[in-house]
């Protein structure tokens, strides 16, 4: 994966969009680049055909610059996980389906079903709803930061963050795999937690190597 940060994002852009974690113009990405600002991508692109030029560099107040496009109008959320969570270098948004599912169920993620989801995630608890590209989306979010790494958006979708955006991307890859594994676990008869001994809280790394 390439260092460049803008790079990075249309990189992890064409991936959501592969994976259907995001379709048509859904979801958002950036990476912190100063204490007050953040490259990130652009209002009703698709993530799939992004490209270096479309991407928008955003001041604390959303203000672009050296662009003429408009930067996502979820970049009140990504300002209020930057804000609040000092290690958070990337932010990814999506809609991934199955726990997109869970969101609009009103549920939360227990991730002791998985030790990977658990070493990596933590609980992850669900935001209350809100208007997409609102103040009160970030705001939704607020009581749940710096604990959380990963958060449901009811009804919305999910959003993930790291110290970079790999690892912003890979906890949203297990949040989705946590939310698919929870429903499919229910129809086989109900997801069993891990014993207490085996989980313990995410430490600062992105989770462990149990290849």
């Amino acid at each position: 994966m390439t260092t460049d940060p803008r790079q990075q994002i249309v990189a992890i852009g064409a991936e959501l969009y592969r994976r259907r974690y995001v379709v048509a113009a859904e979801g958002n990405l950036s990476i912190k680049i100063a204490d007050n600002r953040f490259v990130a991508t652009p209002a009703g692109a698709c993530k799939g055909w992004l490209r270096v030029v479309d991407l928008v560099e955003v001041d604390r107040d959303g203000r672009s610059r050296g662009t003429a496009s408009r930067a996502t109008s979820e970049w009140r959320l990504h300002r209020e996980i930057y804000t609040r969570c000092p290690s958070a270098r990337a932010v990814c948004h999506a809609h991934p389906p199955f726990a997109t599912a869970c969101a609009t169920a009103g549920r939360a993620l227990a991730s002791g079903v998985l030790q990977e989801c658990m070493l990596s995630l933590g609980e992850v608890p669900l935001a209350r709803p809100a208007a997409a590209g609102s103040e009160q989306v970030a705001e939704s979010v607020r009581e749940y930061l710096p604990e959380a790494r990963a958060i449901l958006l009811a009804n919305h979708g999910a959003v993930a963050w790291g110290r970079d955006l790999v690892e912003a991307y890979f906890r949203l890859e297990y949040l989705e795999r946590l939310a698919e594994v929870t429903l499919l676990g229910e129809l086989a008869g109900g997801a069993r937690p891990l014993p207490a001994e085996l989980c313990r809280p995410p430490d600062s790394h992105s989770g462990p190597d149990l290849s």
